[in-house]
């Protein structure tokens, strides 16, 4: 064992103390694979050798545990082809429309597959430390009954053998994507179940996101001589093989060469191949290597990914510095899939957009290793927690690196505001704690997760302060990386930082779909009459001009917040007055601001952070 990885788990183990905030009694299981797959390119097969090391720290014996096999789904008749024709607006990817765009009737693309054109993984054999096990497949899941239990406190050793085929690309993973990638190979091994205090996380694929324990990977991959991989972690030989080394001395067996990764303390391992495959490569000011590996289509499309690939070195360094320090070696951005989903130290996104597009997608994806795959995000439970923080990070770094302004705008992600208004007054808002797989419309999951979870965090700097949030973010990463914490976790932080009681807005915007809806009622030449008109109540930020032209900014509180915040440094309330008034109790409807003299024009919250509904009675001129 290298001493650089001593060191590396003896930071990782010390941050599990109580003392660096985290949950008394907390533990997280451990996995350890060691893989090798044999790909016979022309079939769409393999077959899987693993070994895998399971640590069991639950404080329990174990006498079953499970595995995920997703290629699974892609078979008629699985809960996924099933869910694709119940949906009122399934995805347009994994259907066909046989009959008009005003009169629609959806065929799941999963449905007419045949057997050679179908996903699965079939288990060979499988032992639990040399012994056979007694095991089911039911659907994408595999359940193992142990001859003996996995007891608190041991590591338990599996062996599986496999064969699976890769489906025909319909959704991440498959072969022969549009865009000509022959493999993108995503949810491609029996991967085991998640296990925490809340059970087993035991999720059929059906459409959505994942969890997984932390664990290390040594995978080997043996294909065709002229296929070029980009994959999860650090590829150890690259002079052996095709695109990366300096002066390769490739020695094919049978055709084919090994290619060998290995990736620590991460939580999905990735990868794409594709014989047409170009690499390049470049390193951030923080040292972290950013590959990308592309099909080259045409000049633009290569010139492209070069200006792509340069400011995803910059983005790294910009979220290392405001999120915290990005710890892996490496990042590599694969074209492959069918759009652009996240992986430990990886991404499949597909590659023919303009350089906006390409660039916005990059920056996405890579933030998850942020808001996904450094603190193991529940997807499936806590979709917002992990997509709508990546938003919002991905749009602060996006204005900066790649529309050069000097400062963030007071509310970066004013779009994912105006989305979450059209949601909230459409009728088909749902809790956004609402089970990922659960919502009844792809429309309400794809703005409840991206745009109100965005909007969550943006209004959460409105309520706490800009500046506390900034520290909460790099507080919440000192304490909770490489570990699996809950939205409660992150709310604690924020209490932490700020001194303010947060339970009524986590509670409110995260599992109801109350509105906030504020209005100025009346101005008189003394006074200014306040109105919450909805059910969801909020501190204020109230800026006042006087007839006099001198400037005022009233902040309100809210009782249960117990607390209030900093004055910020925001361009629009520099050198004015700050005057806190008395809370204002959610129980009473109406505020009155006593102001002494003329006003000329009234704002509530001018930095539009507040995500009000209907903001046309939120300022008064006079």
């Amino acid at each position: 064992m290298k001493l650089n990885y001593i060191l590396f788990l003896a930071v990782v183990v010390s941050c599990c103390n109580p003392l660096f905030g985290q949950r008394k009694g907390y533990w997280q299981q451990g996995v350890d694979y060691n893989m090798s797959i044999d790909v016979h390119e022309k079939t769409y097969q393999y077959d899987g050798q693993m070994t895998l090391k399971y640590t069991n720290n639950s404080g329990q014996p174990l006498s079953k545990v499970y595995f995920h096999l997703y290629f699974n789904a892609f078979q008629p008749g699985s809960m996924m082809d099933h869910r694709l024709t119940s949906i009122s607006d399934p995805d347009p990817r994994m259907t066909t429309n046989l009959g008009t765009k005003e009169k629609p009737i959806y065929r799941s693309r999963i449905a007419p597959l045949t057997p050679k054109q179908i996903g699965y993984q079939k288990i060979k054999s499988l032992t639990f430390n040399g012994v056979n096990t007694t095991y089911k497949v039911d659907g994408t899941l595999l359940e193992v009954t142990l001859p003996s239990p996995i007891v608190d406190g041991t590591t338990a050793t599996f062996q599986i053998e496999w064969n699976a085929q890769v489906p025909e690309q319909i959704r991440r993973g498959g072969r022969n994507s549009k865009e000509g990638v022959a493999l993108s190979m995503a949810q491609w091994y029996p991967k085991m179940a998640h296990f925490d205090e809340f059970g087993w996380h035991l999720d059929e694929y059906v459409a959505r996101e994942f969890i997984a324990p932390f664990g290390n990977f040594d995978v080997k991959i043996n294909i065709h001589k002229d296929y070029i991989i980009g994959a999860s972690g650090v590829l150890q030989n690259p002079n052996n093989v095709k695109g990366y080394g300096q002066n390769p001395s490739i020695k094919a067996v049978n055709n084919k060469v090994e290619w060998h990764y290995k990736a620590e303390n991460i939580h999905d391992f990735a990868w794409a191949a594709d014989p047409k495959f170009v690499v390049d490569s470049a390193k951030s000011n923080g040292g972290v290597n950013v590959y990308t590996v592309y099909l080259p289509k045409d000049k633009l499309s290569t010139e492209n990914w070069k200006q792509a690939l340069g400011l995803a070195t910059e983005f790294f360094d910009f979220c290392s510095d405001k999120f915290g320090a990005y710890p892996w070696p490496s990042y590599t951005i694969i074209q492959g899939g069918d759009g652009g989903m996240e992986y430990g130290t990886a991404t499949l996104i597909t590659g023919g957009r303009n350089i906006k597009s390409l660039v916005g997608v990059i920056f996405h994806e890579a933030a998850h290793s942020w808001y996904q795959h450094l603190f193991g995000i529940n997807e499936t439970v806590d979709e917002w927690f992990d997509e709508g923080f990546t938003s919002y990070v991905e749009e602060l770094a996006f204005q900066q690196l790649f529309e050069k302004k000097g400062a963030v705008d007071s509310n970066p992600v004013i779009a994912a505001y105006r989305a979450y208004y059209k949601l909230a007054l459409s009728g088909k808002e749902e809790p956004m704690s609402l089970l990922a797989d659960y919502y009844n419309s792809n429309y309400a999951y794809s703005n409840e997760a991206y745009n109100k979870g965005a909007v969550l965090a943006q209004q959460l700097g409105y309520i706490i302060g800009q500046e506390n949030l900034n520290k909460t973010f790099l507080t919440f990463y000192d304490h909770w990386k490489f570990k699996h914490p809950t939205p409660n976790d992150f709310k604690r932080i924020a209490e932490e930082v700020s001194g303010i009681n947060l339970k009524w807005y986590f509670n409110l915007f995260i599992n109801t779909t109350r509105k906030i809806d504020y209005a100025i009622a009346e101005v008189t030449p003394n006074s200014i009459v306040l109105k919450n008109k909805s059910d969801f109540a909020m501190p204020l930020d109230v800026l006042v001009e006087y007839e006099d032209g001198s400037n005022e900014l009233f902040y309100i509180p809210l009782r249960e917040m117990r607390g209030e915040k900093p004055a910020e440094n925001i361009d629009i309330y520099k050198g004015i007055t700050r005057t806190i008034l008395e809370d204002w109790f959610w129980t009473n409807p109406d505020y009155v601001i006593t102001t002494g003299k003329p006003a000329k024009k009234v704002w509530i919250d001018p930095s539009q952070r507040l995500a009000d509904i209907e903001s046309s009675d939120n300022s008064f001129v006079r």
